[in-house]
């Protein structure tokens, strides 16, 4: 089991270093980028699908932190994938009880799927676009409550979050 354990951290790692290369392509102009986009995530929350089957939520203590953090990345991006992100979410929550996964990636992988459900989201993790310099989240629940909510889970607070994308 030791050397699956390994295994799957190097997979997973790699699967988010992959991700990471080919995110540019994801609002690409040109159709074939974003088709290989579309492509890649949806191997990619196959996968972690499996993975999942076999593992539960692979964990910090079972992969360690940086393919944790990968299998985050994964799961977020399978945005054509609501079961694989709802089944994530339902693992990761339960993962976060137990102390074994991070408050923040829940809170960003909740906002992420509730977008998807066209639902609004929580902590305004997800942004729709920028409209005149400015970035624009989707819709929440509680907007008067973000800044609050962000803090119960260690997300900066909204504003010093859009910056970074105003930069953009």
């Amino acid at each position: 089991m030791a050397h699956d354990v390994a295994a799957l951290a190097v997979e997973l790692t790699d699967m988010a270093a992959t991700d990471h290369q080919s995110a540019v392509r994801a609002n690409s102009d040109d159709p074939a980028e974003q088709l290989a986009w579309r492509r890649l995530t949806a191997q990619h929350g196959d996968r972690l699908g499996e993975i999942m089957d076999e593992y539960g939520w692979p964990t910090e203590e079972l992969v360690g932190e940086e393919a944790a953090r990968a299998a985050w990345l994964i799961a977020q991006h399978a945005d054509r994938q609501i079961e694989i992100q709802r089944r994530a979410l339902k693992l990761m929550q339960q993962a976060v009880s137990a102390g074994s996964a991070s408050p923040r990636e829940l809170a960003f992988l909740r906002d992420r799927t509730l977008v998807n459900e066209g639902r609004k989201q929580i902590y305004g993790t997800q942004i729709a676009g920028v409209k005149d310099g400015a970035p624009l989240p989707w819709p929440c629940e509680e907007p008067e409550r973000v800044d609050e909510l962000r803090a119960e889970v260690g997300i900066e607070p909204f504003d010093e979050y859009v910056a970074k994308f105003a930069m953009a």
